[in-house]
């Protein structure tokens, strides 16, 4: 096993700070809408592709859809595996280079025709969305983008469009999202000519199958070398590079995820991204616009689950009437069409935002991420509730009854990694927590500094006076207290005017919680958290009134039906921004604390009696353990099997 560095937790934010881009050098709707200010210029009208840009994606996603018709899901699901020659057909209509430059070899299509593909293919099975994101989202093709030369992009791009997967390789055994403990390692060769990588990668999305890597790695510092995680593009076939598991889950039955292990990998240095120690900024850029890939697959899984619900709520009769018609099924329905609106509303305008270039996506990306996750895998719960048994029967079992093959609880099991993966979602609001309080730790300086000297907070203090002196009062009051505001969007103006006042009383208590415990408020997730997550229902509420009011233009009887839709859901969505306010200040944060610490102290382990204890059990792995080896010892024994 490689060492895992030893960082102290201080260490390891300093290193997570280094690597995020701390500029705005172009405006943020969401950064903006933190602070208290609703700039409708960023978002309204919205913003459309070109003429061209549609035509190119249309005629696309007609072939697509064509081919996906011809499909059949179950042979995924069954034999847990894509096969060959669904892959070779999806190469074969461009879909591993839909983002990828035409001078490349791609079909050079925007992000929102991207989002389109990847919410087709899923319809058809989720691991086949996966497969296009990992390659295409994180995998070669976007770092290439981002900081590739002239002669990497020459190289590799091709390839990848022609359908050359590709893989992501960060995480590893005991490293998920602190990278200061990153083991794997770059030395570099005598000869200086290469990098020899040394280490073990974990959930390599791809990795089973794939031709490429962009490997995440250590270099050490050195005379001539800085050091630091480092991006390289790696060949799979290179010689020491060893696929040692094919990993299984709960859901995504057929993704190509595994175990891969590095033991003296030479890889020439021309294969460096971006340049030494860059690797995390590179990552992390990556991600800001990758990320969009999750919400466009839950998007497409409600609009699914809408269609069934609708579908079964109708035919379905139970006490004299459809079971839709009952006001107890009708709610969910209900929910489930005005969440599958928003969903939509919010993947388009993150998506149109981030093909235009002008604004900063990355709060929006992460938020979009988040809400669309928590929110899908809701749908997908009510969609069961719905359907009932048959919900939570496998569609095999249910063809074998002679009933309509429906996989609703594939949906659930599939959808519920969203949350999981390419951040989780604890992961995701401390991330945006960060970028949404940015402003407050640049006026509060040392006053946010756990470790600085009173000296220096009194200092901070009479700086974060002159701040607060000019910002305060611009939250006291605005367009959203004005009935005439936002008049252009008719029934829907009240819930903009809601969002305006609420975003100022969501800068208000940012502020008040600043106040309250200064160095502190970064260990307050539960405050953090709830400020985030009223921060993406506001986002939410300002894409689906923005969206309605676009397809009314285009389409007044569609745009009088999206007004409809779009209404529901602001009204079920201040209900929970309601919630959530109350909940910052009154809650069982502390009392959580306390009873956690009390578990982890093994205060309370008497409450597990009566269940078997796992290490009881007779299964090899569990000798392992027995043998006193250690626990990182034992996690390489249970899950990095040999299989040469």
């Amino acid at each position: 096993m490689v060492d895992q560095p030893r960082v102290t937790e201080k260490e390891a934010r300093a290193v997570a700070e280094e690597a995020r881009e701390s500029g705005w050098q172009k405006p943020s709707f969401a950064k903006e809408l933190y602070l208290g200010r609703f700039r409708m210029d960023l978002i309204h009208p919205h913003p459309k592709a070109s003429d061209e840009d549609a035509a190119k994606a249309e005629k696309f996603l007609t072939r697509l859809k064509e081919y996906c018709a011809t499909l059949d899901p179950a042979v995924i699901e069954r034999e847990a595996r894509i096969p060959d020659d669904y892959v070779k057909g999806l190469a074969e209509l461009g879909c591993f280079g839909i983002k990828i430059p035409e001078s490349y070899g791609g079909l050079g299509l925007t992000q929102v025709a991207y989002n389109q593909a990847l919410m087709l293919v899923g319809s058809v099975h989720s691991t086949l969305a996966v497969l296009l994101s990992a390659h295409q989202s994180i995998g070669v093709p976007e770092p290439l983008k981002l900081a590739g030369t002239p002669e990497q992009k020459a190289a590799w791009l091709p390839r990848c469009a022609k359908g050359a997967v590709s893989a992501f390789l960060l995480t590893e055994p005991d490293v998920g999202s602190d990278p200061a403990r990153l083991a794997t390692t770059a030395v570099p060769t005598e000869d200086g000519e290469a990098y020899e990588l040394d280490g073990v990668k974990l959930w390599t999305t791809n990795g089973v199958v794939a031709e490429l890597l962009v490997v995440m790695a250590r270099v050490p510092q050195s005379e001539g070398h800085r050091g630091g995680v480092t991006a390289f593009v790696v060949e799979a076939d290179t010689p020491g590079i060893t696929v040692e598991r094919r990993n299984m889950f709960m859901g995504l039955r057929g993704i190509e995820n595994g175990v891969t292990r590095f033991h003296k990998v030479r890889v020439p240095k021309e294969n460096i991204v971006g340049g030494e120690g860059k690797g995390l900024r590179i990552a992390l850029a990556t991600l800001n616009t990758g990320r969009l890939s999750v919400p466009g697959s839950c998007a497409g899984a409600s609009k699914w689950a809408l269609k069934i619900a609708r579908e079964w709520s109708a035919e379905r009769v139970q006490w004299g009437k459809p079971v839709g018609r009952h006001e107890a099924v009708s709610a969910k329905i209900s929910f489930v069409a005005a969440t599958t609106f928003a969903l939509e509303a919010v993947v388009e305008l993150s998506a149109h935002m981030a093909d235009q270039g002008r604004n900063d996506i990355r709060i929006e990306a992460a938020l979009a991420k988040l809400w669309a996750s928590e929110m899908s895998c809701q749908v997908a719960d009510e969609l069961m509730q719905i359907r009932g048994g048959r919900g939570y029967e496998t569609a095999e079992s249910l063809a074998a009854r002679g009933e309509r093959a429906v996989p609703v609880e594939q949906l659930v099991r599939d959808l519920r990694i969203n949350r999981i993966f390419e951040g989780s979602s604890e992961i995701m609001r401390l991330l945006i927590a960060r970028e949404a309080v940015d402003a407050h730790l640049a006026a509060a300086g040392d006053l946010a500094d756990a470790e600085a000297d009173l000296q220096s907070k009194a200092r901070a203090a009479a700086k974060a006076s002159g701040f607060y002196a000019k910002w305060l009062p611009q939250l006291v009051a605005g367009k959203g207290q004005v009935p005439s505001s936002f008049r252009e969007f008719g029934s829907l103006a009240g819930h903009l005017r809601f969002v305006e006042r609420t975003a100022r009383k969501l800068a208000r208590s940012t502020f008040y919680g600043m106040a309250r415990w200064q160095a502190g408020l970064e260990q307050r997730q539960g405050f953090l958290g709830r400020v985030v997550d009223i921060g993406a229902e506001l986002f939410a509420m300002a894409a689906a009134c923005v969206r309605a009011e676009m397809l009314r233009g285009e389409d007044a009887g569609r745009g009088e039906e999206a007004y409809e839709l779009a209404d529901v859901f602001c009204r079920q969505s201040r209900l929970r921004v309601e919630g959530l306010f109350e909940a910052l200040w009154n809650n069982t944060d502390s009392a959580d604390r306390r009873l956690a610490k009390g578990v982890l102290d093994g205060r309370y382990s008497w409450l597990e009696d009566g269940v078997l204890d796992p290490s009881e059990g007779t299964g090899p792995w569990i000798a392992d353990w027995r043998a006193g080896a250690s626990d990182e010892e034992n996690v390489a024994r249970r899950y990095l099997p040999s299989t040469r």
